[in-house]
C-alpha cells in the first residue's frame, strides 16, 4: 500500500499537475498548516499522523515595517562568540564573493557569501572595522542584517609585520608546490595574507 503513497497523494493534489507554491519570501506571519497536505495524507493513511512539514518548524516571520527606518539593526557572531548583538547602525559594508557590498535600511532581502577581506560597520562618524576570513551575510527585508563569520579580528589589532612575513611564506609555498593540494593551499594563504595586506592599507 505504502508504494503507492506517493502516486496517491500526487493524484490527490491535482492528478499530477503542477501545485503553485509560495516562494519562502512570501512565508506567512504565523505558522500555518499544510492543508492541502494534511488531507491527502489522509486519504492514503487514515490511521497515522502526518509528519511534520517545513512549514511546522519555521519561525514566524518578522513584520516587514510599512515604512523603511532610519537604522540598520546588525547582528554579527562568530562561532565563538557574539561580536555585535541587535545593534542599530547607520549601514555596513561586506566583502561579498561579487565584491563590496553596502547594506542600509531597507534593503532587499539577500544571502549573501562573504570572501576574505574587511566588514565595517558605520554609526554616525564612527566606523569600526573587522577582518573576516569567510561566511555569510543574511539581509532581511525588515531591515535586520545578520553576518556570521569563520573568523574575525578588528582590524587595528592585525600585526603588518606578521601578515608581510606570512605572505612571502606562502608566496614561496606557491612556487615550490609539488602536488595540486599544496598548490591549492598555498594560494588560499597568498588570498588570505593578500586581503590581510589590502585591509591595513586601506
Amino acid at each position: 500500500m505504502y508504494r503507492q503513497a506517493s502516486r496517491l497523494l500526487i493524484r490527490a493534489l491535482g492528478g499530477g499537475r503542477p501545485v503553485g507554491r509560495a516562494f519562502s519570501t512570501d512565508a506567512p506571519a504565523v505558522p500555518v498548516e499544510d492543508s492541502t497536505f494534511v488531507e491527502a495524507w489522509k486519504k492514503v493513511a487514515p490511521n497515522l499522523e502526518p509528519p511534520k512539514t517545513p512549514l511546522s518548524f519555521m519561525k514566524p516571520r518578522p513584520p516587514t515595517p510599512s515604512s523603511i527606518p532610519s537604522k540598520l539593526t546588525v547582528n554579527f557572531v562568530l562561532p565563538y562568540q557574539s561580536e555585535i548583538s541587535n545593534k542599530e547602525v547607520d549601514m555596513i559594508i561586506v566583502p561579498a564573493t561579487t565584491g563590496q557590498m553596502g547594506v542600509l535600511p531597507g534593503h532587499v532581502a539577500t544571502i549573501a557569501e562573504l570572501k576574505p577581506g574587511v566588514l565595517s560597520v558605520h554609526d554616525g562618524n564612527e566606523v569600526t572595522k573587522y577582518f573576516v576570513s569567510s561566511g555569510f551575510a543574511f539581509i532581511h527585508a525588515n531591515s535586520i542584517t545578520d553576518v556570521v563569520a569563520v573568523e574575525a579580528v578588528p582590524v587595528d589589532h592585525i600585526d603588518p609585520s606578521l601578515v608581510q612575513k606570512g605572505l612571502a611564506d606562502f608566496t614561496q609555498k606557491l612556487s615550490s608546490a609539488a602536488t595540486d593540494l599544496e598548490k591549492a593551499e598555498a594560494q588560499i594563504g597568498v588570498d588570505v595574507h593578500s586581503a590581510l595586506n589590502a585591509a591595513l592599507s586601506g
